[in-house]
């Protein structure tokens, strides 16, 4: 098995996709994100937020600015708002 990708802490995870479990929808950052881009529930988080793991996209959302990470979470996953501009 290859090396474990640590989080790099940006908060795309908590921001892009939805979590129903929370009622999140997508694009919009999860009530329980802190300042810091941690989980304010971290030790009750729903199981979904638990089994997430960092991969390869985690990586590649560090070499582009932060407020083209989530937009381009969400091209790579092919989800969409529902803030039409």
């Amino acid at each position: 098995m290859g090396e474990d990708i640590r989080c790099f802490r940006c908060g795309t995870c908590c921001i892009a996709p939805d979590i129903s479990t929370l009622g999140k929808p997508v694009g919009v950052p999860c009530r329980h994100l802190t300042p810091e881009n941690l989980c304010g529930i971290y030790p009750d988080r729903p199981s979904i937020c638990r089994n997430y793991r960092p991969d390869e996209i985690c990586v590649a959302l560090q070499q582009i600015s932060a407020s083209e990470r989530v937009p381009y979470f969400l091209q790579i996953y092919g989800l969409e708002t529902d803030n039409k501009q």
